[in-house]
């Protein structure tokens, strides 16, 4: 039996190419992370029925849309809900999140304007895995959670 805890993370961050332009965000230390963690991928993005490639979308207040204006709140929201109830099926208490996204952005996102200027908040899938008291990370915090496993 395994007994590693779970860590939810950015499918993007695992090298699937899921990102609004078809790409992913790798990191090399995911295979660092398997070693202390049984990962479970999810991108909250296609989830809530975007397609890959999509248009990007930024937060814009309550609404998340695409350069042209298209609303993709909905598809974003449910994505958030079913990615809360994956972590609470897989038992995870923290989650390893793409910095700036709309959905997995954590403290800084990207501000509405498409000028890849950035503001303070979050996206839509960490206010709610924060609600459940998941802890966030992003890519600039993986030594943190390798050095907590390591003690």
């Amino acid at each position: 039996m395994n007994n590693k805890p779970t860590l939810l993370i950015s499918e993007c961050l695992c090298g699937v190419p899921c990102r609004y332009d078809g790409k992913d965000n790798y990191i090399d230390t995911v295979e660092i992370l398997k070693k202390y963690y049984e990962l479970v991928p999810v991108c909250p993005e296609v989830l809530g029925g975007l397609c890959t490639p999509r248009d990007p979308a930024e937060r814009q207040g309550n609404r998340i849309c695409t350069a042209d204006g298209t609303d993709v709140t909905t598809q974003f929201i449910r994505g958030a809900e079913l990615t809360v109830q994956i972590a609470i099926e897989h038992k995870c208490e923290q989650a390893l999140l793409k910095a700036k996204s709309p959905s997995c952005g954590y403290k800084r996102i990207y501000d509405g304007s498409f000028t890849r200027t950035l503001t303070d908040g979050h996206g839509c899938t960490v206010e709610a895995l924060l609600k459940e008291n998941i802890r966030i990370y992003t890519e600039y915090d993986i030594e943190l959670l390798v050095a907590q496993k390591k003690r």
